[in-house]
């Protein structure tokens, strides 16, 4: 959970309403934007939170639901059944870049904000920074990152995440993913054309 990154991460950011007809759309060519088109670097998402606190299982909500899409664009790590927290976060990430050669991350995480911006979906530069809230040291996450405002910061943060509507989870869970997957669906499409393109120059 990176309780406060909607106060205090300056650098600009996409902001999409999960209640937008097209905020996965909007999600995928975000991603699309960031990630690399041709490249021989895994594409990994690091899904972080933990399903014992309602308002921190946005995470493996989203991880859960990638895993059930199959994708075959990207790596998906952090689910119900296998979360990604504070306590495994740095054993993970270790884990993780021993599988993958020089893998580029998208850290996926949730974060408490101002009240007009609960339910907002936010895509940055750099990485996330879990626990940065609640003075943790933990390893920042990802080359961009993705994180979904799901409650109110200020006051007794981890009473209101424990508070927080599994619904509005859930809701912003699904448009991640689905953005997450047509995002991997047209990434294969856009390699197939470059490399075609390649091939046709190469020809030339």
């Amino acid at each position: 959970m990176n309780l406060k990154s909607g106060f205090f991460d300056r650098r600009a950011k996409v902001q999409i309403d999960h209640n937008d007809f097209h905020a996965a759309d909007i999600l995928a060519e975000e991603l699309l934007l960031n990630i690399p088109s041709v490249t021989s670097r895994p594409i990994v998402f690091i899904c972080i939170g933990t399903d014992r606190s309602t308002g921190d299982s946005l995470g493996p909500l989203v991880g859960s639901l990638l895993e059930e899409k199959n994708l075959q664009a990207f790596y998906v790590y952090g689910t119900l059944d296998d979360p990604i927290h504070a306590v495994n976060l740095a054993e993970k990430l270790k884990e993780i870049h021993t599988k993958h050669v020089d893998p580029y991350i998208i850290g996926i995480d949730a974060c408490l904000g101002r009240i007009k911006n609960v339910g907002v979906i936010q895509v940055g530069n750099g990485p996330v920074k879990p626990g940065a809230g609640v003075n943790k040291e933990l390893p920042a996450v990802g080359n961009i990152h993705i994180t979904g405002i799901v409650n109110v910061s200020g006051f007794m943060e981890f009473f209101v995440l424990q508070n927080t509507r599994l619904n509005l989870v859930m809701k912003m869970a699904k448009t991640i993913a689905n953005g997450i997957y047509h995002a991997s669906l047209l990434s294969q499409k856009q390699s197939w054309n470059d490399l075609n393109w390649i091939e046709e120059e190469k020809t030339n």
